[in-house]
């Protein structure tokens, strides 16, 4: 997706420097194009979505997920635990055969709970995309209906994710369209604003909702 929108960028850029070269003064009189100069938007999908009514359910959803996880990784590790602590008491009293049982059965243990840890990642992540995949439709539905009501040819994403370099350095404020849209999605942006500000750090926008990542304990191992 990111690599679409750089290259719709810069080929609003090559348009817009072919438009004012056929603008520029000739000898030979010219004609005003009549489809008018290119006008580009941006809003930040993030700070849409998470102003939208379903972002609270979907945080909701997500935080209750993530703590039936952790509690479960919890309950593993704590059988793990206790496993290898008997198995330490034990061990010098126990024969080979039980020994070996006992190890295998601790290396079982800690392999499930690794790959439990790795499968309730993904889990998480694919609730989270089921939940938000809707809402986001929605809100590209409000952008096309900006885009086509005001005359926009162009609209880009703003925030181009966590960690990543925004798609826009610098861009005039009145090819904004985040309030319009918001106003399109029945939301007022004026509370949306009012409601974001205390959450928000270097900037007026808050984060849409995303899933935490549950960490498995790092179990014992044995000398």
């Amino acid at each position: 997706m990111k690599k679409n929108l750089v290259m719709a960028f810069a080929a609003a850029l090559l348009m817009g420097g072919l438009n004012a070269q056929a603008q520029a003064p000739t000898t030979t009189p010219t004609t005003t194009s009549a489809a008018g100069p290119l006008k580009l938007g941006y809003t930040n999908i993030d700070y849409v979505l998470s102003q939208t009514p379903e972002a609270k359910d979907i945080q909701n959803q997500l935080t209750i997920q993530r703590t039936q996880t952790e509690n479960e990784l919890k309950r593993m590790q704590k059988e793990l635990e206790d496993k290898y602590s008997a198995y330490e008491k034990g061990a010098a009293q126990m024969s080979d055969v039980i020994r070996k049982d006992r190890e295998t059965e601790l290396q079982s243990l800690q392999a499930r709970i690794q790959e439990f840890g790795q499968t309730s990642q993904q889990s998480l992540q694919s609730k989270y995309q089921q939940l938000v995949n809707p809402v986001v439709q929605k809100i590209q539905k409000a952008i096309d209906a900006v885009a086509k009501e005001s005359g926009f040819q162009y609209v880009f994403n703003l925030d181009a994710g966590a960690n990543t370099i925004p798609i826009l350095l610098v861009a005039p404020e009145e090819n904004n369209i985040t309030e319009l849209v918001l106003k399109k999605l029945g939301i007022d942006p004026a509370k949306a604003a009012a409601a974001a500000k205390p959450a928000a750090t270097g900037g007026s926008t808050a984060p849409a909702p995303k899933p935490a990542t549950p960490a498995a304990g790092t179990a014992p191992k044995k000398n």
